[in-house]
């Protein structure tokens, strides 16, 4: 009885929740947060000093330019959508392969690779577009 109950004891802490990912999310959830609310100010703003520049009437070439050095924001975001996907992706795999946590040097180079993917997609995207 007493072998029963400690095995239970132990099946019931590798059954518990890890309490420092709850303590991670609630500290990574507001910084996202603060990010994406500036990414979205920024594009809003941007949009807004397009848009004036345009109704003010016929561009010089500072201001056609200007206009042209701001659109370059797409292809950032692009770039950095890619290289999470790609990062996603990679620790998904990293997920399902067996390995030693604390010994294997895997998860390191599946991450860089899928981030390398990420990094090649977008220079051929940014490489045909250019064509």
């Amino acid at each position: 009885m007493q072998h029963l109950f400690r095995e239970t004891c132990l099946l019931e802490e590798i059954d518990r929740p890890d309490h420092s990912m709850k303590k991670e999310i609630i500290f990574i959830t507001p910084i996202v947060l603060l990010i994406v609310i500036a990414v979205i100010i920024i594009a809003l703003y941007n949009y807004r000093i397009k848009k004036q520049i345009v109704e003010s009437g016929p561009l010089d070439d500072n201001a056609l330019k200007f206009l042209l050095s701001m659109s370059d924001l797409g292809g950032n975001v692009l770039k950095w959508g890619l290289i999470l996907l790609f990062g996603g992706i990679g620790l998904v795999v990293i997920e399902f392969l067996p390995y030693k946590a604390h010994e294997s040097t895997l998860p390191f180079g599946i991450e860089a690779i899928f981030i390398a993917l990420g990094f090649l997609v977008y220079y051929f995207i940014m490489k045909k577009e250019k064509l």
